[in-house]
């Protein structure tokens, strides 16, 4: 499998906006703040490709961040990602920090 790592993979115009669950709109009043633990593996599979995908590397690069590093393999991250994915199906009600966490480690 031949996959490229771009910026506009990983984030599509708008679609980090979406990840975050930042409101847009009209819903815009609401509160900004959300957790990172907060969603669930189901939550993250049923956005549609270009906010999964932002959601993903939003969580690929917040634990490189907290591990205190600005190093990664591209091909080891495309493999998380798979893992990722792969353990989400089977886990849909698992938080996807964990899930993330536990392909990462």
């Amino acid at each position: 499998m031949n996959r490229h790592l771009t910026l506009s993979r990983i984030f599509p115009a708008g679609a980090l906006v979406l990840a975050l669950g930042l409101p847009t709109g009209a819903s815009a009043e609401m509160s900004l703040d959300r957790s990172v633990d907060q969603f669930t593996c189901k939550q993250v599979m049923a956005e549609p490709a270009a906010d999964r995908e932002a959601t993903i590397a939003f969580m690929q690069g917040y634990l490189l961040g907290k591990s205190n590093s600005t190093k990664f393999n591209v091909e080891a991250l495309l493999k998380r990602t798979d893992g990722f994915i792969d353990s989400c199906l089977d886990n849909p009600t698992a938080k996807a920090l964990d899930i993330m966490t536990k392909v990462g480690g």
